[in-house]
């Protein structure tokens, strides 16, 4: 547990997410240009609460969501047992959530996730990871977004992001599919601080991380929002949407943690897109862009190094 007489407290951390929750949602709407967010406060039954902003029918953006949350408590009973604790052992998590939905079939969808973690026995940690999922594969876009988190994980270890993106890998994964969730990015949990990278220095990067996303994405969608698109495009991009779902609902394990701990359903369910398409044994055409981008959702691609 973090020291009280440090300066670093679960309530500066947790104050620092929320400042970072109304900074991003002021990049979105500017990139947007004619979207709002809405804001939804709420307060969880077992402690804690927080702010759900959700935009909707945005110029660039159909359906986004940055939730923040600041929730404490009794541990679910499985997520217990998975920790191997014993009873009483309470909880106090705080961080940032946000999923993206584009109208435009060209920008990619986009997830980060930075968060602390702090247990009543002593025991904290740090997670998270931002990842990128895009409708259609475009390889320069790919190997540009990974250089960008790249180039913030050197600023603290030279192993964080071949780590972290090799765990983004696994994590993103959908074994029922055989495919990765989009071109991945980095992931990681259970960050611990040691002597080379103590607790500041930690905070120091999920920081980095918190901060790249706004001039990542909004680079994304100056790229990519003025892109032509017909019939054939949208229906893709409701297929892969399907694919996003799938995922949130089956394998994502902070929609476990949020549903286990009696959290706000609706802003755990935020991430889902506003439409999304499951046809019967979908198969592209042969040499089409969309069998080109079912090519790339594998593990092990290096995309900052060129094949």
């Amino acid at each position: 547990m973090l020291s009280q007489t440090n300066e670093l407290t679960k309530e500066t951390i947790s104050a620092y997410f929320r400042d970072l929750q109304d900074r991003i949602c002021r990049a979105l709407e500017e990139a947007d240009g004619t979207g709002k967010f809405e804001e939804d406060s709420w307060e969880r039954i077992g402690g804690g609460g927080g702010r759900s902003r959700v935009m909707q029918e945005g110029a660039v953006l159909e359906k986004g969501g940055v939730g923040f949350s600041t929730v404490w408590g009794d541990l679910h009973e499985t997520t217990r047992r998975a920790m191997n604790l014993d009873e009483g052992v309470q909880f106090y998590a705080t961080g940032v959530s946000i999923v993206m939905h584009p109208r435009n079939p060209h920008v990619p969808i986009i997830h980060m996730n930075v968060r602390y973690f702090e247990l009543s026995n002593g025991d904290f940690w740090f997670g998270g990871g931002i990842d990128l999922t895009p409708h259609y594969v475009v390889e320069e876009d790919a190997r540009w977004f990974h250089q960008q988190l790249k180039t913030v994980c050197d600023r603290f270890s030279p192993d964080y992001y071949p780590h972290f993106k090799t765990w983004a890998d696994d994590y993103f994964f959908s074994p029922h599919r055989n495919e990765t969730r989009g071109v991945g990015g980095i992931f990681f949990d259970y960050l611990k601080p040691t002597e080379k990278l103590p607790t500041e220095r930690l905070f120091g990067f999920v920081k980095g991380i918190g901060e790249s996303f706004a001039p990542i994405y909004t680079a994304l969608i100056f790229r990519h929002k003025q892109d032509s698109f017909g019939e054939n495009e949208q229906q893709w991009q409701l297929l892969r949407r399907g694919r996003y779902v799938e995922f949130n609902l089956v394998h994502d394990r902070g929609t476990k943690f949020g549903l286990e701990t009696n959290g706000r359903t609706e802003s755990i369910l935020m991430s889902l897109p506003p439409l999304a398409r499951w046809v019967y044994n979908y198969q592209p055409e042969p040499g089409s862009r969309e069998e080109q981008t079912l090519a790339w959702l594998r593990k092990g691609v290096d995309w900052v190094v060129a094949p």
